[in-house]
């Protein structure tokens, strides 16, 4: 699973500018990853022939609508309205590889549920994990399937100290809640099973499938609190279109099996 996030985990006491942190999740079978990993170059050589952008320039899909600073320079070049479309392209790409799946959690912060930043951080990360272990253990993600699954998280370069500590822990100790009767809660104790080594962090613009991840959180992020921009010109809608690969089993309560914290 290759991870990328959006927002910040700051409270609104923190003067955090944004409401929600999210993380997306984009899931491979190993199996499979040569084979992704081929589309996704087929489709960087399209874009290549039609708009310029070499192979190893980085698709940052929130400076390609907002501050392009960080842009490479055959990006810069671009009128916004033609990176708008390398963004509705990647997404209509992603949404034709059968072979991926797409875990998507969303904290919002302005529910007082969490008291700090670390809350937010860990409570988003921790769902993440355990939804990637769910899926696993039911034997839920499509395509090809091992007798003994087994998941590793590379996610974009953030924080892996904290990251290997939370995994660690929950491999130890870790409390799921059970619905009881008349509307009580039990707990039970689950630790992870199937996600081995530390998460192991990759440089996004070393990775197609960072960057995967990377336009994934943007579109979620733009589905819940669209930038003016993306409001205007229909973007906000562009994260339905990732629907066909969508984690519908994370969770049952939302149409598109996004988990809300």
């Amino acid at each position: 699973m290759y991870v990328d996030e959006s927002g910040d985990s700051g409270l609104p006491a923190d003067k955090s500018p944004t409401r929600y942190f999210c993380l997306s999740g984009v899931v491979i079978h190993e199996l499979r990853w040569r084979e992704v990993l081929s589309e996704l170059t087929n489709f960087r050589r399209l874009l290549k022939r039609r708009y310029g952008v070499y192979l190893n320039d980085e698709l940052h899909h929130a400076e390609m609508v907002g501050k392009t600073k960080k842009l490479a320079a055959s990006l810069k070049s671009l009128h916004k309205h033609q990176r708008l479309a390398i963004i509705r392209h990647h997404a209509d790409e992603l949404a034709k590889i059968h072979d991926i799946n797409v875990i998507n959690i969303i904290v919002d912060k302005a529910t007082g549920k969490l008291l700090d930043k670390e809350a937010v951080f860990r409570g988003a990360w921790f769902r993440l994990f355990q939804r990637f272990e769910n899926t696993i253990q039911h034997r839920n993600f499509p395509g090809l399937k091992n007798p003994s699954e087994r998941g590793m998280v590379f996610p974009d370069s953030t924080d892996g100290e904290r990251l290997r500590r939370y995994l660690n822990q929950m491999r130890v100790r870790n409390p799921i809640k059970i619905p009881g009767q008349s509307g009580s809660f039990n707990f039970n104790d689950r630790p992870i099973a199937s996600l081995i080594e530390d998460p192991i962090p990759r440089e996004s613009h070393h990775s197609y499938f960072v960057q995967a991840a990377d336009i994934c959180v943007f579109l979620l992020k733009q589905f819940i609190e669209p930038s003016s921009f993306m409001k205007k010109h229909g973007g906000n809608a562009y994260f339905r279109r990732l629907e066909p690969v969508l984690c519908k089993v994370a969770s049952y309560s939302d149409p598109l099996g996004i988990v809300r914290l």
